[in-house]
């Protein structure tokens, strides 16, 4: 860490090879698709290393890293809602969860992983990331409030709230298709 502080370039790259697996994989389950998920890690090896000095504590890089990961990727999906709703760019095809998933995974954790990315698109960002660091990531809540830089409340209420749209979500493809949106089947 010292070396990578004094701007030796073996140093550097010593910490790139060493996190790159974490630094791919992050924004790969964030963002969803692969087609910038270079640029992220390479935008965010350039600010974590331009701001190397500022951490205290050498074992926090991969947490360090993380952050400017998530924030980075909080930034492009802005960009990406926004562009969609200008109609600038097409709606997005959910991501396919056996791209990511070992070959083993039990069906259930699949199921629910294909059910979180089918509508994970259409959440707002910030519900969005802090859902997938929770679900996906496996993240314990302080670290998901850390990560997004917000107060843990916040980290909850995210979350909560996207996962009350994935169930409406559920429930509005369970409905029956006869059955006019507004109004009740008969008992």
């Amino acid at each position: 860490m010292v070396s990578a502080r004094a701007g030796e370039a073996w140093a550097r790259e010593a910490l790139f090879r060493r996190h790159a697996r974490l630094a791919n994989g992050l924004a790969f389950r964030l963002l969803g698709r692969d087609q910038e998920v270079d640029d992220i890690v390479q935008d965010a090896y350039v600010i974590v290393l331009a701001r190397l000095h500022r951490l205290a504590d050498p074992q926090a890089f991969a947490s360090f890293l993380a952050s400017i990961i998530v924030h980075c990727t909080r930034r492009v999906l802005r960009r990406r809602r926004l562009a969609r709703r200008l109609g600038l760019v097409p709606a997005a095809n959910p991501v396919d969860p056996a791209v990511f998933l070992a070959s083993s995974a039990p069906p259930d954790v699949v199921a629910e992983l294909r059910s979180i990315y089918a509508v994970v698109d259409d959440l707002p960002t910030d519900e969005r990331v802090a859902l997938l660091l929770r679900r996906v990531e496996g993240l314990p809540l302080d670290e998901v409030a850390s990560l997004c830089g917000c107060s843990l409340a916040t980290a909850k209420r995210r979350i909560a709230a996207a996962e009350q749209r994935l169930r409406d979500s559920d429930v509005q493809r369970r409905a029956p298709a006869s059955a006019p949106s507004g109004q009740r089947r008969a008992q």
